[in-house]
């Protein structure tokens, strides 16, 4: 089973636990400037993701991974992304991202 799992710069990061496999990073950028981090990742069994506010409460939610969307391929999981980041003539695209600087910034 494969998991996005999404972060956005100033708004909030979301930091996987070790039961997902993280697989490779994507950058979502709007004309030149990064909106989201996309982590496509295996979940290896139930668990919790933590999602962090980046406001001055720095708010910490455990997310159960049962409320996170799973797609049966990894392919599949990059379909989702197109579907996601494709908005017709606008410049809207994603850049891969080596998994360390995806990790560091979550």
């Amino acid at each position: 089973m494969f998991v996005i799992l999404t972060s956005k710069p100033g708004q909030y990061r979301t930091v996987p636990s070790a039961d997902i496999e993280l697989l490779e990073a994507w950058n979502y950028q709007f004309y030149g400037r990064v909106l989201a981090q996309f982590v496509l990742g295996r979940l290896l069994r139930e668990t919790k993701v933590q999602v962090i506010e980046e406001d001055a409460s720095g708010t910490v939610n455990a997310v159960p991974s049962k409320f996170l969307e799973r797609f049966d391929t990894l392919a599949q999981a990059h379909a989702e992304l197109q579907h996601l980041c494709n908005f017709g003539s606008l410049d809207a695209q994603l850049i891969s991202v080596p998994l360390p600087q995806a990790a560091a910034s979550a």
